[in-house]
């Protein structure tokens, strides 16, 4: 009598999780083209964020859209190249917002800048909105917030020495 029962159990158990699987075993994606959009605007920021490490200026410049905005971006990494030996930079995307072909994604930021490897680096971090277009091809047209390139000007800025107040 014990065995029976403890036998149905188990099978009642082992029917559950047979359902269960084979009920989630398949999701289908209901907007296919959306999927798709989102994974090129993720692949997107991700280009970007390892030209920037990797120091690639062509891949920098291939990922925006050539005005005036990002000529100034685009210099202010090629600064950074220069003045530092290593760049570290991860991005944490907050949300991303579509609007026919423009692209908000709203990303935090932390960096670390060294020039060279006995250096502790200088940290900075920030949130920044970077502004994309496109559908199929999506490219950088602005940044705005705290921008995460140029961490020179804000090192020079950084190590300026206090004015002396008035007495």
């Amino acid at each position: 009598m014990q065995l029976s029962k403890l036998f149905s159990a188990t099978l009642a158990l082992l029917g559950c999780l047979w359902l269960t699987g084979t009920g989630c075993s398949g999701k289908t994606i209901q907007y296919p083209e959306d999927h798709e959009r989102y994974l090129r605007i993720d692949k997107a920021v991700e280009s970007l964020r390892k030209a920037y490490v990797e120091k690639d200026a062509s891949g920098l410049s291939s990922l925006m859209v050539p005005m005036d905005a990002t000529d100034r971006l685009q210099q202010e990494a090629e600064s950074d190249f220069e003045s530092f030996n290593d760049i570290a930079m991860d991005f944490r995307v907050e949300r991303i917002m579509i609007d026919d072909d423009n692209i908000d994604v709203y990303v935090h930021w932390s960096g670390l800048w060294k020039k060279d490897p006995e250096d502790p680096g200088m940290r900075h971090r920030g949130h920044s909105r970077l502004q994309w277009v496109g559908t199929k091809s999506i490219l950088l047209v602005g940044v705005q917030g705290d921008v995460p390139f140029g961490a020179k000007g804000r090192q020079a800025l950084t190590s300026q020495s206090p004015v002396p107040g008035k007495k």
